[in-house]
């Protein structure tokens, strides 16, 4: 499969590693939560395949990226570290996206093209759109990728960026990752229609539906759309279909809308392990090397934990900063 998506070996076992990294993070920020020494997680378990797939897809030296807070993985290839996450996570003055002001896993560098994220859900579509017409004007190249969950897509901020998109044949990918849950409602009380990919004929533009569990298919789905978009063809639309693994947040009670069994029948689909079986059946991954690796990242999130837990705290005047004249 790699082989005919122009992939090497040495790429697939780098997309392996920063979907490990992003599970192992999220699981020691799970962990570091409910011992009480940061207040709050988004989980992207369940994502990691759609994060690396896409990310791998894209130029990252000129493309930009409007993420949604499951985006852990996708951020990771873009440039960002376990340090990173680990600061922003303990609300530390250095945190790259928001200096300690943000919660976690709302992304934002502009080092590397990632558009500071919102809290109000699908704000981000529209300016994606932005970003996409001012580089039609300019004459630029670059695609905006822009993820949101499948729950944002019934916002009027989404459809209003697809609309304008598509009149304007924008380079744009818009990528909603259907989890099957918008927090605690099931994607059968989101979306009367068949599916969301349909919804972009509407719009005058390609709309596909794919196995967001598998890199290789979000590989290959959204390295087409952005050779179209390059063409200057205009938008995609790819619904990623997924499942969260974990509660919405560690705010959450996910067993109050759904059942053990749901969820552990979900895990015999986990991204990770498909593609760790891929690896094995492939021989691009042995025993010996897993164990290494494993190794290897586990030293990387404790040496990222022990770095945030030292690092200073933003100073108590900043709270004041960027909020009034």
């Amino acid at each position: 499969m790699h082989k005919e998506l122009g992939l090497t070996e040495q790429q697939v076992l780098e997309m392996y590693r920063y979907m490990l990294l992003a599970r192992k993070l999220d699981e020691r920020m799970w962990l570091l939560n409910r011992a009480g020494s940061i207040p709050f997680t988004i989980s992207c378990q369940g994502h990691e395949a759609i994060g690396v797939g896409a990310a791998f897809a894209l130029d990252r030296t000129k493309d930009w990226l409007c993420p949604y807070y499951r985006d852990l993985a996708m951020v990771l290839v873009f440039g960002q570290t376990a340090k990173e996450q680990m600061l922003a996570a303990f609300g530390k003055r250095d945190d790259p996206n928001s200096g300690g002001r943000q919660m976690p896993m709302h992304f934002g560098d502009k080092r590397y093209r990632i558009l500071s994220g919102s809290s109000p859900v699908a704000t981000q579509m529209l300016h994606a759109v932005g970003i996409a017409y001012a580089g039609k004007l300019d004459g630029k190249d670059h695609v905006v990728f822009a993820s949101c969950g499948e729950g944002s897509s019934n916002q009027g901020d989404w459809h209003e960026a697809c609309n304008f998109a598509g009149v304007h044949k924008l380079p744009v990918i818009f990528m909603v990752e259907n989890n099957q849950y918008a927090i605690s409602v099931h994607v059968s009380k989101q979306v009367a229609g068949e599916n969301v990919a349909s919804r972009a004929h509407g719009y005058g533009f390609p709309g596909v539906k794919v196995d967001g569990r598998d890199v290789f298919a979000v590989y290959r789905e959204v390295k087409q759309a952005a050779e179209r978009a390059r063409r200057g063809e205009g938008p995609t639309l790819i619904e990623a279909v997924t499942y969260r693994l974990a509660p919405h947040s560690s705010d959450d009670d996910d067993l109050t809308y759904r059942t053990k069994d749901e969820v552990e029948e979900a895990k015999k689909m986990d991204p990770l392990q498909r593609f760790r079986h891929y690896l094995f059946a492939n021989q691009l991954l042995d025993p010996q090397q897993e164990e290494e690796l494993n190794q290897q990242l586990d030293q990387e999130v404790d040496d990222a934990t022990e770095f945030a837990k030292k690092a200073p705290d933003p100073d108590q005047q900043e709270l004041y900063r960027h909020v009034f004249a």
